[in-house]
């Protein structure tokens, strides 16, 4: 492996622990979006790359399920392994979806705070 693969894939794994780090603040009962963490994260344009992150850690402890994409919908339903899953556990949480089966983003959507390296949840929260 080249010296510049190492530097991409610490990148990488860099923007993944933010993702991560950031997506285990989701209150219960609330989403975010894709969109919405890379921003956070410090690259707007990568909510692709959110997605993969997500995917990444489906057998972590994280709550996955409450990122969706812009319009609140389970986009990432498929890599729940069952299909319903998703919605359901967004439901136990008391999460609200319209007629078209998306989630009521005007009353469950969270928008994650800046990331800030070096700075922990608890000193972040008193802000």
């Amino acid at each position: 492996m080249t010296k510049r693969n190492n530097k991409t894939d610490k990148k990488k794994k860099d923007f993944f622990d933010r993702v991560y780090e950031l997506t285990a603040k989701i209150p219960r009962g609330k989403v975010t979006t894709y969109g919405h963490l890379a921003e956070a994260c410090g690259i707007k344009s990568a909510a692709r790359t959110v997605g993969w992150a997500m995917n990444g850690a489906k057998e972590s402890n994280l709550p996955c399920h409450r990122v969706v994409n812009r319009n609140g919908t389970l986009t990432g339903r498929i890599h729940f392994g069952d299909i319903h899953l998703m919605e359901e556990l967004l439901r136990s949480e008391g999460i609200e979806f319209d007629e078209e089966g998306n989630v009521n983003m005007k009353k469950h959507l969270w928008i994650p705070p800046k990331y800030k390296k070096g700075i922990s949840a608890k000193k972040r929260s008193r802000s």
